[in-house]
């Protein structure tokens, strides 16, 4: 790599007598601190039914699990209604005041499936109420309790609708709260968040607003984590770390579910303001994410369930209830956002505006210690900015080697790209974080000599506190992973340097700052995986080589001493420093073999395929749809071309499907009746009954949108929108109707007085028994989505 830019007597922070022993013991000091940071985020052991009566136990839940995801059971099904009648009666016995709140409602927020659609649907919201002594406001335990019509929701969301009536059954047994606890078991969420929607904008309990606790399950296993909260968290925050037996939860997590794309039930109460424009719900959301292979499929049933994260949704769930139970509630409504994030034994927090005052500090720290380090004679300038050059490389290489990783995993399992995590996917984790050991150690190896440890050091602190300003920024609840660990370093490094370099305290002060970067890091190492799926894995690599470089000084110690070495003595030098290198380059490729070895679908673990049938009644044609960019074999021989059907299938997205053709079965069409026909001569008032010929799941109406102008719109009475043409697109943004009873549904159009057309289509599931169709064998399975396995027919009517 040529001449190093000087040679001064560079040395690292540490250069203890006993360079061997030393080393064991800082990586022996770290490895006993992850260990810490992994035990404490395993989930508790599910307690027995024999349980005392005050407490959670996972098993008295589990039988309600039992229940409700004994199968499918989509909002509108008579499996649902079954589901429905078990939760009443459940509420019922603990003598809680039970209602059924039948009513249509809108999706919260307008929030759109990705086909222009907007969204509505009839629901059936169960709701009880354990009255408090003297409230002070309302506490409203949350959870859905229908599924998807892919799979039996044994954990999305029969763990959340079991774990409160555990709850229910538990605070029963006690004193009553103070305040007013309310059970909203909702309807629709996986269709709409139309029940959730229907709640908060029209039950009497949610009029004045109050405190919400959602439970979820995005998988099977893994920690509860409280990913989600209401703005100005801090007192909220500070009561879940006191109160929640489990704690675990990180800004972190906050700010990247802000910028995603999902909602779940919390939206609607979130999104609710009052006159003044004060949110009228404040509150927590919570669920367990490990296992997301099997989420939204027919594979998530009770049996899959990990009894520890069902009895530690439970601990918190009951310990945040009685704690907001006694509770002033307005005193939570807090003036700003806390930093927040698991340690072993809790929770570590401090107030969000510490944001920018610790990320400047971070930055003017790593200045300062480089220029201390230089007037000592420890390092010169262009070192320090050859080492800050320098550690940008495996900052972008290690994120760059887990994506292409991946891509050669899914190349060679292209199964894996339809699921949301791999079934098993431990061993391909464990690989990406080996490969980014690798990097970090390879480029270390490289380059350690050339620009010397205490420049790389300094370096990787300044690429942690640069990265903290952005994060600061634009989400500021996650400028702690880089920041502290920064500081951390910071105090260590000005620590080394004032005291003797081969004394033991320049080796404990470097430990001590890697061990707050393995506690600050490790966890949302560990939990990013499960979040954002191993197609994201070069996301956790990413934190993993950060990672590395706030512990670089004690990396340093796993090589020969820094300068002086000649000849044979450096080239041994060297060869030992590779040794870190090969091992963990050698780890990767076992963990990423044994992955491949041991991740094959078979039929407990199936591949998962996607597929449709769409037929347009007016002309008798049919199609088998995918959305598999890359069809499997079982997929492929019913598909094989890309089109667009948004055209004939207004109610599906307009994204490209893969398609192949299908033959026309003998399925009758939605039926259209005009109720009335008024208006004057520039304005046509349409009053039109929908009504489905056979059981759907949904209907939608669209209006011709080159010939027609919707002024208004109104579905079972409930004022709707239709924005204007589609894109490329004949029919407008249209109406999607959940759960539409046997009887139809009533729409009213408001147009300019022109000749209409209206495309009606209605929604099924299931393909047995379509004409060509063949049972998936075993070994294939029905990938996890709001549309595999739907039958669509359509039909345009003239008016």
């Amino acid at each position: 790599m040529g001449a190093p830019p000087s040679r001064p007597a560079d040395r690292a922070l540490a250069r203890p007598r006993r360079r061997p022993l030393a080393a064991v013991a800082a990586l022996a000091a770290l490895l006993a601190v992850g260990a810490g940071v992994l035990v404490d985020l395993r989930t508790p052991a599910p307690r027995p039914a024999d349980a005392p009566a005050a407490d959670f136990s996972a098993a008295r839940a589990y039988r309600n699990v039992e229940v409700i995801a004994a199968r499918p059971h989509v909002a509108g099904s008579p499996a649902n209604d079954q589901v429905r009648e078990h939760l009443v009666g459940a509420l019922r016995g603990l003598g809680l005041e039970t209602e059924v709140q039948d009513t249509v409602a809108q999706e919260a927020g307008q929030l759109q499936r990705g086909n222009g659609n907007h969204s509505m649907g009839r629901v059936r919201n169960v709701v009880a109420r354990l009255p408090g002594t003297d409230s002070t406001g309302r506490v409203f335990l949350v959870a859905h309790y229908d599924s998807v019509q892919s799979g039996p929701g044994g954990n999305d969301d029969a763990a959340g609708t079991s774990t409160i009536l555990e709850v229910a059954r538990a605070l029963t047994t006690g004193p009553r709260p103070r305040n007013d606890i309310v059970f909203v078991l909702t309807d629709a969420e996986e269709a709409c968040l139309c029940g959730a929607s229907a709640f908060v904008s029209s039950h009497p309990l949610a009029k004045d607003g109050g405190v919400v606790l959602n439970l979820e399950a995005r998988g099977s296993t893994g920690p509860v984590i409280m990913f989600e909260t209401s703005r100005n968290n801090a007192n909220l925050v500070e009561l879940f770390g006191r109160a929640a037996p489990h704690p675990v939860g990180t800004s972190f997590a906050v700010e990247i579910y802000r910028l995603l794309p999902n909602d779940t039930d919390f939206t609607p109460f979130r999104d609710q303001h009052g006159l003044d424009d004060r949110p009228r719900f404040i509150g927590l959301n919570s669920a367990y994410i490990d296992g997301g292979a099997i989420y939204h499929t027919p594979l998530d049933t009770p049996e899959v369930m990990d009894r520890g994260s069902l009895q530690q949704h439970g601990d918190n769930a009951l310990g945040l209830a009685r704690a907001l139970g006694r509770s002033d509630l307005p005193t939570l409504w807090s003036g700003d956002d806390a930093t927040y994030f698991p340690v072993p034994g809790g929770l570590v927090r401090y107030p969000g505006w510490l944001t920018w005052p610790l990320a400047l500090a971070a930055v003017i720290g790593v200045l300062v210690l480089g220029l201390f380090a230089r007037s000592r004679g420890r390092t010169t300038g262009r070192r320090l900015v050859a080492g800050f050059g320098l550690a940008l490389v495996p900052i972008v290489l290690a994120p760059l080697t887990a994506q292409l990783f991946w891509a050669a995993v899914t190349a060679i399992r292209p199964g894996h790209a339809e699921l949301l995590d791999p079934y098993r996917p431990t061993w391909y984790r464990l690989a990406v974080v080996a490969l980014a050991a690798a990097v970090l150690l390879g480029w270390y190896a490289l380059v350690r000599r050339w620009a010397g440890p205490i420049a790389l050091a300094i370096g990787g602190l300044a690429w942690l506190a640069l990265l903290g300003v952005p994060l600061a920024l634009f989400a500021p609840g996650g400028s702690y992973l880089v920041v502290v660990p920064t500081l951390a370093g910071v105090v260590a490094g000005f620590v080394a340097l004032n005291t003797r370099i081969d004394g033991p305290w320049p080796v404990v002060a470097v430990t001590a700052a890697a061990a707050v970067g393995v506690v600050v890091l490790l966890p949302t190492v560990v939990l990013l995986f499960p979040a954002l799926g191993m197609a994201m894995g070069g996301v956790a690599a990413l934190f993993a080589v950060l990672l590395g470089l706030a512990a670089l000084p004690v990396v340093d110690l796993l090589h020969p001493q820094a300068g002086g070495q000649r000849g044979m003595r450096a080239l041994r030098a060297r060869k030992l420093g590779t040794l870190p290198v090969c091992a963990a380059a050698l780890a990767a490729t076992v963990f990423a073999g044994v992955g491949l070895a041991v991740d094959r679908f078979d039929a407990a673990h199936p591949a998962p395929t996607h597929l449709m049938y769409a037929m347009d009644a007016d002309t008798r044609q049919a199609r088998w749809l995918s959305h598999e960019e890359h069809p499997q074999p079982w997929t492929a021989q019913y598909v094989g071309g890309v089109e667009r059907v948004g055209g004939e299938f207004p109610g599906l997205d307009d994204a490209e499907l893969r398609s192949g053709p299908a033959q026309p079965a003998d399925l009758p069409a939605p039926k259209l009746e005009v109720l009335s026909d008024t208006g004057d001569a520039d304005v046509r008032l349409l009053r039109l009954r929908v009504t489905p010929q056979r059981q759907v799941r949904l209907l939608t109406v669209h209006v011709d949108g080159d010939t027609a102008e919707v002024l208004s719109a109104a579905a079972e009475g409930r004022m709707n929108s239709f924005s204007g043409p589609s894109p490329n697109l004949p029919w407008t943004a249209g109406l999607t109707f959940h759960a539409p009873p046997p009887q139809g549904i009533e729409v009213t159009l408001k147009l300019l007085r022109k000749d209409h057309r209206v495309r009606v289509m209605d929604v099924s599931d299931g393909l047995d028994g379509l004409p060509g169709f063949r049972p998936r064998p075993a070994g294939v399975g029905v990938a996890g989505s709001h549309s595999s396995d739907m039958l669509a027919v359509a039909r345009t009517y003239p008016l």
